[in-house]
């Protein structure tokens, strides 16, 4: 189809680009277009004064309608042939839910106060995942902006991730199972509740990001199938029926999709979307969608003057998501590195059902650090065939790193966080692989405390057989692992209510020295040279693997640190050279300052480039630096 139709303007000395589609408020009224080339003919119904209005053919499929006297807050359904009343495909807001009226919303009429914001760059982001629903008691954006500055000023974070927030039916869902991708939830806020918590955010110096779906719709409340050919049979989902990208009529469905992209980045001014699955986004067209999606969200940006970062999740390890188009890829900034987090998870646990076979050696845990994916091409016993393809010729910031996020903590039978899993001398082993490495690095909400509330699976379905399908097909799921336990009934409203994180933890006990250890890893992060710069070639990586040990090595200009970390439940001792110079301890996790059992570690010593001798205590982690002046 080509890039989807731009119409840039100038605003307030800015071009911005504007929504075709839904219901646009214009001087004299209201004008609403939607693509419906399954109907022959279509009306606009306004329940308030129970006036109906036939909308005019625009060809291609789409019908129009402009209306005087309508502005923001008329609710309105489509309907369809006369017969079917159904929302809006591009609602701005649904307030009574996912089968209840659309509403019009004026997206000029906020008060934006970020104008001055200029975006964050990817290398500067340390990234923290928040589900808005169980992050505070309210569960609402509001409510969220009442921490915005623990999480900046305290913690240190430098960009919000909000799972996804298009609506979804009832009020307890993971966000996954959105049906108007167009629509912030209104149980959390609705339009005006997200815009206020992006404008906070811009207003203290955080990023957002917004987690967004492309890769299949929510089954309750999805009518997009009586509008037109969204969906298609030629491919699988495990969520749902595929989206339709590469099929007849596909063109206009490529440009929802796109346009939604340009929408959260205008009308919200997210500072990047995070792509959920996109190994479920089929597409075997000349030019990808990803890669159609990310030359349109770049060239706004461009114009906007600001950065915008666009991640994917996927679990084939294909470099084709995250390579150059000079390459053959879809050019994507970066994307969630699964296999480190399989790799330190493994270690740490000692977990190995499912993809945790795969994982367990500290070379995983290396390689990815070095090179990104562990499987880059070679047998993956689980998979039963041959995974990924090589990405050691990309940048370290190609890869998001995490511990913990809501799919590898939620989709546990019990949704049990690390914190329930692994000692506290392991939890910060984990904090600090993730936080001093050379990738950019996520926390999930709580985990900077030692949050013990499980992140539970939720929903609430209003169709009864639907609800219990989802419960049943946990149950099989579950029922087919190794050592599995009974899930968490996802339909019961305690799932969601013991999901709730309680961020009052974090000033209690060993809660409160987790939380400090978090905040002393994240200021090194920053202010140490060798840290903060995500440069390709200067890490290196030194394993042992019979021992349990690895060191990571980082330098900048004359500046060099070392990481060594034990995962060993005994002490270690190792050899290994290391640069001349003077050495000072700057973190040492088994320190009584940090709960730790002790140990008589020197405070510096002096290398003259040959070998030093180490004594790790059990499970700990070492950081010097080598200032090199």
């Amino acid at each position: 189809m080509g890039n989807p139709t731009f119409e840039l303007k100038m605003e307030k000395g800015r071009e911005q680009w504007t929504l075709e589609l839904g219901a646009c408020p214009e001087k004299e009224g209201v004008r609403f277009k939607v693509w419906a080339p399954g109907s022959s003919q279509l009306s606009l119904r306004i329940p308030r004064v129970h006036r109906e209005i036939p909308m005019d053919p625009e060809g291609q499929g789409y019908f129009s309608a402009r209306v005087a006297g309508l502005g923001p807050g008329t609710r309105y359904y489509y309907l369809l042939d006369g017969k079917r009343r159904r929302p809006d495909p591009v609602s701005r807001f649904q307030p009574r839910g996912v089968h209840g009226p659309s509403e019009v919303i004026d997206p000029s009429a906020y008060p934006w106060e970020d104008l001055s914001w200029k975006g964050l760059a990817l290398e500067e982001m340390i990234l923290y995942e928040i589900h808005t629903g169980t992050f505070t008691p309210q569960g609402t954006f509001p409510a969220l902006i009442t921490h915005l500055d623990y999480l900046r000023q305290e913690l240190g974070i430098t960009a919000i991730e909000l799972m996804p927030v298009a609506q979804f039916p009832g009020r307890r869902n993971w966000g996954y199972d959105g049906t108007y991708l167009y629509a912030p939830h209104n149980s959390y806020g609705g339009p005006f509740g997200l815009k206020t918590l992006i404008n906070a955010c811009h207003q203290k110096g955080l990023g957002v990001l917004l987690d967004v779906v492309y890769n299949h719709l929510g089954p309750e409340g999805n009518y997009l199938a009586e509008f037109g050919p969204y969906f298609t049979d030629r491919y699988k989902t495990p969520w749902g029926a595929a989206v339709n990208l590469d099929g007849p009529d596909s063109d206009q469905v490529r440009r929802f999709i796109i346009d939604n992209a340009l929408y959260w980045v205008t009308e919200y001014h997210v500072d990047g979307l995070r792509l959920d699955a996109v190994q479920g986004i089929f597409d075997f067209s000349p030019r990808h969608i990803l890669e159609e999606l990310r030359s349109a969200v770049k060239g706004l940006a461009e114009k906007l003057g600001r950065p915008v970062t666009l991640i994917a999740e996927s679990d084939l390890n294909d470099v084709r998501v995250i390579n150059p188009p000079s390459r053959g890829g879809y050019g994507l900034d970066a994307q969630w590195n699964d296999d480190f987090h399989h790799s330190l998870h493994a270690l740490l646990t000692g977990e190995r059902q499912e993809y945790y076979q795969d994982f367990g050696s500290v070379t995983h845990l290396a390689k990815a650090i070095r090179e990104g994916f562990v499987y880059s091409g070679q047998f993956s016993p689980y998979r039963r065939r041959r995974q990924g393809s090589p990405s050691d010729h990309l940048r370290p910031t190609k890869f998001i790193v995490f511990s913990q996020n809501h799919d590898q903590v939620g989709n546990r039978a019990k949704g049990e966080r690390l914190s329930s899993l692994v000692s506290f001398e392991a939890l910060k082993l984990a904090a600090g692989v993730v936080l001093l490495s050379p990738n950019i690095p996520l926390l999930f909400m709580g985990e900077e405390y030692g949050e013990e509330a499980p992140f539970c699976y939720f929903i609430s379905f209003s169709d009864p057989a639907l609800a219990e399908a989802v419960q049943r097909g946990r149950q099989e799921e579950f029922s087919i692992s190794a050592g599995a336990h009974e899930p968490v009934d996802p339909r019961d409203k305690a799932a969601f209510l013991r999901s709730r994180i309680r961020l009052d933890l974090r000033r209690q006990g060993v809660h409160k020295i987790l939380l400090e250890y978090y905040q002393t890893l994240i200021r090194l992060r920053k202010e140490i040279p060798a840290l903060a710069h995500l440069n390709p070639g200067d890490r290196e990586v030194r394993t042992w693997p019979e021992k349990g040990v690895i060191a990571l090595l980082r330098s900048y200009q004359e500046e060099q640190t070392v990481c060594f970390i034990n995962f060993q439940e005994k002490s270690q001792e190792i050899r290994t050279p290391l640069r001349s110079g003077v050495w000072h301890m700057v973190l040492n996790s088994s320190s009584t300052r940090w709960q730790g059992p002790g140990h008589s570690t020197p405070e510096s010593f002096t290398s003259d480039g040959s070998e030093v001798f180490w004594e790790l205590s059990p499970r700990s982690l070492l950081l010097y630096r080598n200032p090199g002046v």
